[in-house]
């Protein structure tokens, strides 16, 4: 029986991961940890008997251990408990379902320890890619990509051992202002931009999916996890996610992963990899499709792409940049502190005011990304 521990269990990716680990029934959980949501957290524990469980605020902690003291479970707190779960000997695969950099130290720990990685988190690779994937050959680990668009890539290079690729191609539905222009998005509010066409996802991913940031970070992702240079990666608007990306090989040849837009096909794909097992749910029909149509992307309404592709350019300590304005750039968005597109103006001032450190280590990596906080802290109290 596999068993995994799983870093964001009360996310949108860690409950689609424990519905598939519910509906196989031979996958064991070992750890869970989240944020803060201690009732849903206490629920998954009392059904999957982990031995950890992990909080990240040190008094939701302490409430969440009352709560459980009658099963045998451990309850730890913050980045020292993250890392213990990350490096239990018990799991052999650790699910990065966590969102932001708060997930680059526990993988890097897990992966020491010659855990494979199912990874959800953006932020690993993004920020701290150069690092990442080198460590990952060194232990002989496994990155397993759980995104649907990184896991589509891999699932068509699966066989493809030694054929040379010409392109990635990434697809992007055009989020829920597609077609709009600048003058529609100066007015458009937070629940307009939290109507995804397509997929059902947290607040922070569904906005980067408005803004195209989330296929910004996707490319920056995609560098790292194949190997492959910015020239070579083409992201694609396919507005109805039925093709979930492509790889075009060197003699022309184009293939695609498609299916539903369903995040458990993924998510299921990296636990049981290279297996494929039933999957409950939809089934594409051509009949009814009829037609898959094509798009490039607005690079000019959507900057989060273009400036993406410049901070992915420049390299360095540069994504941690643009990772970290955007995420706080979203966080004033939704508690309608800013509007939607100052969400770009604070990701350009950041990078732009940003002194870059061409190959930086692990803690100048988190520096960046306090610096970075504490430059918008300074110039949003200015303004």
């Amino acid at each position: 029986m596999k068993k995994i521990a799983v870093l964001g269990s009360t996310g949108s990716i860690g409950t689609q991961t424990l519905e598939v680990v519910r509906e196989n029934g031979d996958i064991q959980v070992t750890g869970l940890a989240a944020g803060k949501n201690i009732e849903l957290l206490e629920r998954q524990i009392r059904e999957f008997s982990p031995s950890l469980a992990v909080v990240w605020e040190e008094e939701r902690a302490k409430e969440l251990a009352v709560r459980v003291a009658d099963l045998p479970v451990r309850v730890l707190s913050g980045m020292e408990g993250l890392v213990e779960l990350a490096v239990m000997p018990e799991a052999e695969l650790l699910v990065t379902a966590i969102v932001g950099m708060i997930g680059i130290r526990p993988t890097i720990s897990a992966i020491e320890a010659g855990k494979d990685i199912a990874l959800a988190n953006k932020e690993t690779l993004v920020t701290a890619g150069h690092l990442i994937m080198p460590l990952a050959e060194k232990c002989g680990v496994r990155i397993l990509p759980v995104d649907s668009e990184h896991s589509a890539i891999f699932q068509a290079l699966t066989g493809e051992a030694g054929n040379r690729v010409s392109k990635l191609l990434i697809t992007a539905s055009g989020g829920p202002f597609r077609g709009r222009d600048r003058a529609f998005l100066e007015h458009v509010q937070v629940e307009d931009a939290l109507k995804h066409p397509n997929w059902a996802m947290g607040q922070k991913i569904t906005i980067d999916s408005a803004t195209l940031v989330n296929k910004g970070l996707e490319v920056m992702e995609a560098k790292w996890l194949f190997g492959v240079d910015l020239d070579r990666i083409q992201v694609v608007v396919q507005p109805k996610s039925i093709i979930h990306s492509m790889v075009e090989f060197a003699d022309g040849a184009v293939m695609a992963q498609m299916g539903t837009p369903d995040m458990k096909l993924p998510i299921q794909y990296a636990l049981y990899y290279p297996e494929r097992r039933h999957l409950p749910g939809e089934r594409l029909d051509f009949w009814r499709l009829g037609q898959i149509t094509f798009e490039k992307p607005d690079m000019e309404t959507f900057r989060g792409l273009p400036l993406a592709m410049e901070a992915a350019r420049a390299g360095g300590s540069m994504p941690t940049v643009f990772n970290a304005a955007n995420e706080m750039a979203v966080a004033a968005f939704l508690k309608r502190k800013i509007n939607f597109l100052d969400i770009y103006e604070m990701i350009a001032d950041a990078m732009a005011s940003h002194r870059k450190v061409a190959d930086p280590d692990l803690e100048q990596i988190l520096a960046a990304e306090q610096e970075t906080y504490e430059h918008i802290r300074r110039r949003h109290a200015a303004d």
